[in-house]
């Protein structure tokens, strides 16, 4: 009788004990939103929002840095483990929890090569309807509703992969592919590093495409709705909350 009792409070517990071990907190390297530091810690624009509610919640974490698509299957998993800075959509909320967003991105522009026949103002429908037109996109990534719909509708020719976005606008530069469409700070930062500065790549802006999406801390079904919910809170609490 002890031993089926023993057997139960442990079953009953073995939970929670796990639950109080540190969230782990996954990144890739994506200046600037996500990157790391000498300290050992990981800093940018979705970075310091999260780091600063896990800290105000009270909620131990650590970063681990991890491929995106990596990131997505591991929540898919379960455990204590959450992705910081992702799009809310319809496929990853069967499988994720959302907090509230910490970030909301400037408008998506396109990077293209110097001789890119657009110049000036342009539409993103004007920009993927061109014939022959290659496109270089992220697998499983998600570019918002507007453009995502855009896309599809469009169905330009497209090359995925799984690279980062530095090396997504190197393979524009190496003509992998004609045009690459990403956040307008990020796109901004990126060409201003040395390793891209000469490249004879410019951004185009394009008229068109709204507000950028809101991007959040997504975990898996694991972490409990508690956690979530404090995490809400401080999000609330912070300059410029949603």
């Amino acid at each position: 009788m002890l031993r089926v009792l023993f057997l139960f409070l442990w079953l009953l517990l073995a939970p929670a004990c796990r639950a109080q071990g540190p969230v782990v907190l996954y990144y890739n390297e994506r200046p600037p939103y996500l990157m790391s530091a000498p300290d050992g810690g990981v800093h940018g624009l979705t970075a310091d929002p999260a780091a600063a509610a896990f800290a105000g919640a009270g909620v131990p974490a650590r970063w681990m840095r991890m491929p995106s698509n990596r990131q997505l299957a591991l929540l898919r998993k379960g455990g204590q483990r959450c992705a910081v800075g992702w799009f809310r959509n319809a496929e990853r909320e069967r499988y994720a929890k959302f907090t509230l967003p910490i970030y909301r991105d400037l408008p998506l522009v396109a990077v293209v090569r110097d001789e890119f026949a657009l110049r000036g103002a342009a539409t993103l429908r004007q920009l993927v309807a061109m014939p022959g037109l290659v496109v270089l996109v992220k697998e499983q990534y998600s570019y918002g509703g507007y453009v995502d719909a855009a896309l599809a509708e469009t169905r330009p020719v497209r090359t995925a992969t799984t690279a980062e976005s530095m090396a997504m606008v190197a393979m524009i530069g190496a003509h992998r592919a004609d045009v690459v469409l990403l956040a307008s700070e990020e796109a901004d930062y990126l060409l201003r590093r040395a390793e891209l500065r000469d490249k004879g790549l410019r951004v185009l802006r394009l008229s068109d495409v709204p507000t950028g999406e809101r991007r959040h801390i997504m975990c898996s079904r694991d972490v409990s709705d508690d956690i979530v919910r404090r995490l809400d809170k401080e999000i609330r609490q912070k300059p410029g909350g949603p």
